[in-house]
């Protein structure tokens, strides 16, 4: 069984623009355990104050499955490990398993560290064998390690050769750099094993060249059977090998125990768990995991997913928590739109008439710059409005945006709106940062007291794009609205030569969909 070391909380935040708060690691490292994960390493208790926090929080911390872990280097060079600062520092965190990096490159060595060879390996003998002496498990991650082994392949097989009889429980070898190709790893992993017979060795990847996750699964095939990496793949630079490509690869493919199905289940749940509480925005292509990760688009493809998924899905989606779902776009035939229909509550498979007139539509709608791939709502009232099933909040006779920049240099906008609902007529004027603001507050005074529902509606998030650059201010925008009401979430789109009208678009259909759909436990 491959053992999982997952290295998130100091590791992944590594990654440019994020930052965890200490309660933000102690929530992720819950969910990690839950997920299944054997090891979580919590940070570099030698380096900053909120690690040192996390791991007195993390005492408290009641866990299913993982070992929180501790991270440092080893020992100064000329010093004591038993006098070392750095190793005191782990060893007072408390945690039953801590993991120390040395050099494995001899230039390292040399010229980063000013330290003779020799001298190298006595501090990973000395700091191993201390931290093992204190009842701790350890793991040595070999850094630079396969950069160092294409140098010296002898020293750096010294290295983990010296990590290993000083009593390490995994030898981490370590793609620092990422610039490794899998056929590498493969050779040098089999190499070490061979050279190094009953060893534990492990893998830690970075995604410098792209292969992060295939170099940790041809590690673990030529004799690995410990890795690391991040959810998500986060991490310095390109990032770090995602564990959550790894472990459905390693369970569904590889047939490793590394965790139960009942947890892989839990996969796509974390994964966004995880980027949540990072501030991050979940990737929709990210395999196994991604909104899109198994959606179908094609119309031919689609059609043919529906009735054998399995020649068109690597795997079945619901093994990592994951859905399946039909794109409806100009490349959509019937059997797509059905399909796509039927996820949206409404059933054509009756009417293929209706059917094909609505694909012949979207197809026209999208030669002039409609996309319902991120608008599932729009989608949703314009199928409505062919089965004459669709019901309007409100009419619009007019509305109007003027835009005041004022001699202190604040810009405001002011927008009137006339709608018809419940048999009367309303006016209503808001002031706003912008036209689509001032629109949505102006709509929500005149129609607001029908509709309640109305107040847990927000407007998330808003993008516009030019789709004739070469028109210039002529050209024709589209507008995507994404809307919450704190239950979930929907897009609708809008696409017209004046940016205001594009935007009313998408901003009616958001509301329309959202009053018709309104959150369960009420407004």
């Amino acid at each position: 069984m491959v053992t999982l070391y997952d290295t998130t909380l100091r590791d992944g935040t590594q990654r440019e623009g994020m930052s965890l708060s200490v309660d933000d690691k102690l929530r992720i490292a819950m969910r990690l355990d839950d997920l299944g994960i054997h090891y979580i390493e919590g940070g570099f208790p030698g380096s900053n104050p909120k690690d040192l926090e996390f791991f007195e929080r993390a005492r408290d911390l009641r866990l299913d499955n993982a070992t929180i872990t501790a991270f440092g280097t080893t020992c100064r060079k000329g010093g004591a490990a038993e006098t070392d600062g750095g190793l005191r520092a782990l060893l007072d965190t408390g945690c039953p398993a801590l993991c120390i990096f040395g050099k494995a490159w001899d230039v390292h060595v040399t010229e980063a560290l000013h330290a003779s060879l020799d001298e190298n390996l006595r501090m990973v003998r000395d700091s191993v064998a201390f931290l093992v002496a204190e009842g701790r498990t350890v793991f040595f991650d070999a850094e630079h390690f396969f950069d160092g082994y294409a140098a010296n392949p002898a020293y750096a097989t010294d290295v983990c050769r010296t990590a290993a009889e000083a009593g390490a429980a995994a030898v981490v070898l370590c793609d620092t750099n990422g610039g490794t190709l899998p056929h590498a790893v493969a050779r040098v992993v089999r190499e070490l094993a061979a050279a190094l017979p009953g060893v534990a060795l492990g893998i830690h990847a970075h995604n410098d060249s792209a292969c992060a996750a295939a170099n940790s699964l041809v590690a673990v095939d030529a004799g690995c059977v410990h890795v690391q990496g991040t959810a998500n793949g986060y991490g310095e630079r390109a990032g770090n090998a995602d564990l959550f490509s790894i472990i459905p690869a390693l369970v569904l493919k590889m047939g490793d125990d590394c965790i139960s199905h009942e947890q892989l289940r839990l996969l796509t749940e974390v994964s966004h768990f995880v980027a949540e509480t990072a501030n991050v925005t979940p990737n929709p292509h990210q395999p196994y995991v991604g909104a899109s990760a198994f959606a179908h688009k094609g119309g031919v493809h689609a059609s043919a997913a529906s009735r054998l998924s399995a020649a068109y899905e690597h795997i079945d989606p619901a093994a990592v928590g994951n859905l399946a779902r039909v794109v409806v776009s100009e490349l959509a035939g019937r059997a797509s739109l059905t399909m796509k229909a039927l996820e949206l509550g409404i059933d054509l498979a009756g009417d293929q008439e209706t059917a094909t007139r609505v694909l012949d539509g979207i197809k026209q709608l999208e030669h002039q710059g409609y996309m319902f791939e991120a608008a599932d709502a729009t989608l949703e009232v314009m199928l409505k409005k062919e089965l004459g099933t669709y019901e309007p909040a409100f009419r619009l006779e007019s509305f109007r945006c003027i835009m005041e920049k004022r001699e202190d240099g604040r810009v405001m906008t002011e927008a009137t709106i006339k709608v018809h609902v419940g048999g009367e007529r309303f006016i209503a004027t808001a002031e706003g940062n912008g036209p689509v603001n001032a629109l949505d507050g102006a709509l929500r005074l005149a129609i607001g007291q029908f509709y309640p529902a109305l107040e847990a509606i927000e407007l998330t998030d808003f993008k516009v794009r030019v789709l004739d650059e070469k028109k210039g201010t002529g050209a024709v925008t589209r507008v995507l609205i994404e809307s919450g009401d704190g239950e979930k979430s929907w897009g609708t789109v809008g696409v017209s030569e004046n940016i205001i009208e594009a935007s009313w678009e998408a901003l009616v259909d958001s509301v329309e969909f959202g009053l018709a759909h309104p959150r369960a436990h009420g407004a």
